[in-house]
């Protein structure tokens, strides 16, 4: 069984109802020449009471003698019909922080044992098909979270990942200094590249480019 035998059976209307996850706002704003407009966009139901974030998104980082490796997922994402390579992600629950959520959902998702090494601003762009969009369009944000995983850890010897019923993840790495070309490859291939995924290699390509 692969990520790519998933697909799309229909598309309908969703109703208000019946919407668990998010809902559609029509907001109703002045522009900077104080003309009135109107916007629609989305926001999601599940940001935990007190928190400012919805969820995370996982830099991991493998220690390796060879070098440093960065754990990537394969995930079939329905409103794209295609199997994404994205970072692991996940919504963080009530009480969590940023932090114990990416090391809770590193551990879920890979099997991966971590520790957080730094964790970035609030960040609102991104076009994972289930955790971010584009702030013209939902109100989502996320922190990403850089974790250093050991491999001589035994918890990091054999897997052992705890998804749920409805998750099919595949996990591999990539060695940070063939981001760029291994993300083009798997385009190539016929995956979606997660922005997160992309600007990251492409962050990486500029600075071995202009030799940062």
């Amino acid at each position: 069984m692969s990520a790519k035998d998933a697909k799309v059976l229909k598309t309908e209307p969703l109703k208000e109802e019946t919407a668990a996850w998010t809902k559609l706002i029509l907001t109703t704003y002045t522009d900077p020449l104080g003309k009135q407009r109107t916007s629609e966009h989305a926001e999601r139901r599940t940001r935990p009471k007190g928190s400012d974030i919805d969820g995370v998104g996982i830099v991991a980082i493998l220690e390796k003698p060879t070098g440093p490796e960065l754990v990537l997922q394969k995930q079939y994402r329905p409103p794209i019909d295609k199997v994404m390579i994205e970072v692991p992600a996940g919504l963080v629950d009530a009480g969590e922080s940023a932090e114990q959520a990416a090391v809770r959902e590193l551990k879920e998702e890979t099997g991966y044992v971590g520790v957080v090494s730094e964790s970035s601003p609030i960040m609102f762009n991104g076009t994972s098909a289930h955790l971010l969009s584009d702030p013209g369009f939902c109100n989502t944000n996320t922190r990403m979270v850089h974790v250093t995983v050991d491999m001589a850890n035994p918890a990091n010897q054999v897997l052992k990942p705890e998804l749920e019923e409805n998750e099919f993840i595949e996990v591999f790495t990539l060695p940070l200094k063939d981001m760029w070309k291994g993300i083009a490859k798997l385009e190539k291939e016929g995956y979606g590249i997660d922005a997160r995924v992309g600007t990251l290699a492409e962050g990486i390509e500029i600075a071995q480019r202009w030799k940062l």
